[in-house]
C-alpha cells in the first residue's frame, strides 16, 4: 500500500513498543558522540598537566595551547553540521549516520596513539567531523519517527541517552587517568572506551529503517508506503487494519518548500530566511553558555586553587546532572511552548552561571555547579526539538546541520576567548562573557521566535 501521508499516519501512532525501540536505537549512537564530547572536559588537565598543551598560550596558530584542542574537535564538528550537513537530505538518514560513526570510531582509535598536539589535534578534527553529522542526523531522524505530540518527549529520550555518556566519561576519567595499562597513559585509554563502544552500536542500527518522511521528500512514495506498513505492523501487530490518520485541522505543517531551485535557494526563499537567520544567531550563542561550561568544568575548578584530582571528582557529581535534565524535561516537553522553554533555561543558565563564579567553598560551588548542568541539559534538549521543528522535511537536515554548525564555528572562537578570559579575569569573566551571550538569545526570542509545538514533520 502506497502511502499518501507518511507525516499523517505516523501521527495516529502511539510513543511507545516498536517506535520507542527506533528511537532508543538511533540514540545510543548519540551517546558516544557525547562520550567523545566531553572526553575533552575532562583529560584537558592531564594533557596540560603532562606538557602536551598550556593554558598560557591562546595564540590560534600554536597548536600547543589547549585552545586549540578544543578548537579542533568545534572545527571538525563545523564541518560535518554545515558544510556536509546536507548529505542526509541527499542519501537518507539511515545511511549517513551509520558511516558517520564508523569514520568517527577509526579516527578517535588513532588520535588515541599520537604524541604530538598537532596529530592529536589533526585526528581530533577529523573524529569530530563524523560527531557533528552523526549529531545533526540523529535530531532530523527522530523528529521525523514520531508525532508531532510526542516530538519533545523523543528528542528529550535522544538527550537522556547521549548525556549519560557525560557522567560516564566523568567516571572513566577519574577512575582510568591517574593509572597506566599496558604503557598507555589513562587519558588514553578513555579515549580508546569511546572509539570501541561505536563500533557496537553500528551493530545494533542496521536493522532500523529509513525515514518514510525522507522517502517522500524525494518522491518515493511506494517504498515510503511500505516502511509505512512495515512499522504499522510492528507497532499493532500484524494483519491488523491501519488506523485512521491524525486529522490534518490539529496540526499544522512548517514553512513551505519552493517548487523548484537548490536545497539552498529553499533555505534562503522569504519563506524561511527568518528562521534560518534567527537560528544562526542563537547557535552562535547558545554554545558560548552551554560549552563555555561543560567543557571547561575541571580547569575552571583548578582556576580557583582546588587540584586536578579533586576536580575529577567535583565534576563526576555535577556531571551526574546531565542525564537527569532532559529525563525530568519529558513530563513538560510537549505542555509548555518549545520557545518558552528555551528563554527559560537560557535566563537561568546566566543567572546560575554568575553564582557560580562568584562561590569559593567547594560544596556551594558542586551544588550550583550541579544546578547549572541540570540546566543546561535541559536547555539542550528544548533548543534541539525547537531547531528540527522549524524546518520542513525536504530540507531539514540542511537546515539543522547549517544552523547548527554556526554553533561548532562559534566555539572555535569562544574556545579561545574563554582561555583569555579565564588568564585575565578569573571565573567572573568567563561567566560575564556567557550572560551576554545568554541575554542575545531571550530577547531574539522575545522578538522572533514563532511557536512550533504543534507542527507537522513534513
Amino acid at each position: 500500500m502506497a502511502s499518501t501521508d507518511a507525516s499523517f499516519r505516523l501521527e495516529a501512532l502511539p510513543f511507545r513498543g516498536y517506535i520507542f525501540r527506533l528511537v532508543l536505537v538511533i540514540t545510543l549512537g548519540g551517546f558516544f558522540e557525547l562520550y567523545d564530547l566531553f572526553l575533552t572536559t575532562y583529560i584537558v588537565p592531564t594533557l596540560i598537566k603532562d606538557g602536551i598543551y598550556s593554558l598560557k598560550t591562546p595564540g590560534v596558530t600554536d597548536m600547543n595551547a589547549v585552545a586549540s584542542f578544543v578548537a579542533a574537535l568545534f572545527l571538525g564538528m563545523f564541518v560535518g553540521a554545515g558544510l556536509l550537513g546536507r548529505l542526509p537530505d541527499k542519501y537518507g538518514r539511515k545511511a549517513v549516520f551509520t558511516y558517520a560513526l564508523i569514520g568517527y570510531s577509526v579516527c578517535t582509535a588513532i588520535m588515541a596513539f599520537q604524541t604530538d598536539a598537532l596529530w592529536i589535534n589533526f585526528w581530533r578534527f577529523l573524529a569530530a567531523v563524523g560527531i557533528g553529522l552523526e549529531q545533526v542526523t540523529i535530531v532530523t531522524y527522530a523528529a521525523e519517527l514520531v508525532a508531532s505530540r510526542y516530538r519533545g518527549r523523543a528528542i528529550a529520550l535522544t538527550q537522556t541517552i547521549s548525556f549519560v555518556a557525560m557522567p560516564v566519561v566523568a567516571i572513566v576519567a577519574w577512575l582510568l587517568i591517574p593509572v597506566t595499562f599496558l604503557g598507555l597513559e589513562g587519558w588514553r585509554l578513555v579515549v580508546l572506551i569511546g572509539a570501541a563502544g561505536a563500533v557496537v552500536i553500528w551493530f545494533m542500527r542496521r536493522s532500523i529503517p529509513e525515514s518514510p518522511i525522507w522517502l517522500e521528500s524525494k518522491g518515493r512514495f511506494d517504498q515510503a508506503g511500505q516502511v509505512m506498513d512495515a512499522i504499522e505492523a510492528r507497532v499493532h501487530g500484524a494483519g491488523t487494519p491501519r488506523p485512521e490518520a491524525f486529522r490534518p485541522s490539529t496540526a499544522t505543517r512548517p514553512a513551505p518548500v519552493p517548487a523548484a531551485g537548490s536545497r539552498w535557494a529553499v533555505l534562503f526563499s522569504p519563506a524561511m530566511r527568518g528562521r534560518v537567520v534567527m537560528m544562526v544567531l542563537i547557535n552562535v550563542c547558545i554554545t558560548v553558555g552551554y560549552y563555555g561550561f561543560a567543557s571547561w568544568v575541571p580547569t575552571l575548578l583548578v582556576s580557583k586553587g582546588i587540584t586536578t584530582i579533586k576536580s575529577l571528582e567535583y565534576s563526576v557529581l555535577m556531571a551526574i546532572a546531565a542525564p537527569l535534565a532532559p529525563a525530568l524535561s519529558m513530563f513538560i516537553a510537549d505542555r509548555i511552548e518549545r520557545k518558552f522553554q528555551v528563554i527559560l533555561s537560557c535566563a537561568a543558565c546566566a543567572l546560575l552561571g554568575i553564582a557560580f563564579s562568584l562561590q569559593s567553598a567547594p560544596g556551594v560551588v558542586i551544588g550550583i555547579g550541579f544546578l547549572l548542568t541540570l540546566n543546561n541539559g535541559w536547555m539542550s534538549s528544548c533548543y534541539h526539538t525547537y531547531q528540527a521543528e522549524l524546518f520542513p522535511a525536504a530540507v531539514r537536515a540542511q537546515a539543522v546541520g547549517f544552523v547548527y554548525s554556526w554553533s561548532r564555528f562559534s566555539a572555535i572562537f569562544s574556545a579561545y576567548l574563554i582561555s583569555y578570559f579565564l588568564s585575565r579575569y578569573g571565573n567572573i569573566g568567563v561567566f560575564t562573557f556567557i550572560t551576554l551571550s545568554m541575554a542575545v538569545i531571550v530577547v531574539t526570542l522575545l522578538a522572533f521566535g514563532p511557536k512550533t509545538n504543534r507542527l507537522l514533520a513534513s
